[in-house]
């Protein structure tokens, strides 16, 4: 089962479990869309993965393993460079 993180790590925003808008490395590191396009550039900069979108569990799924409540945040988030 999937962490489903509240958060984005670069900028802090919430992020609702249901949201399509949301992208996670391999890890399960969590940006939003427009951190994980604009500063990101699709690339997670903890491990170097790709960024790819959240499944969404279903409602039954989310009642019976709650998202988490851990809010992981890094204001100096940058991409990782080769």
């Amino acid at each position: 089962m999937l962490q489903i993180r509240p958060s984005c790590e670069c900028c802090d925003r919430d992020l609702a479990p249901d949201s399509t808008d949301v992208l996670i490395c391999t890890y399960e590191c969590t940006w939003c869309r427009e951190c994980a396009e604009t500063v990101l550039h699709g690339v997670c900069p903890n491990c170097g993965g790709e960024l790819v979108r959240r499944p969404i569990p279903s409602a039954r799924r989310l009642a019976q393993d709650p998202p988490s409540t851990e809010r992981v945040f890094n204001p100096d988030c940058r991409p990782v460079r080769a």
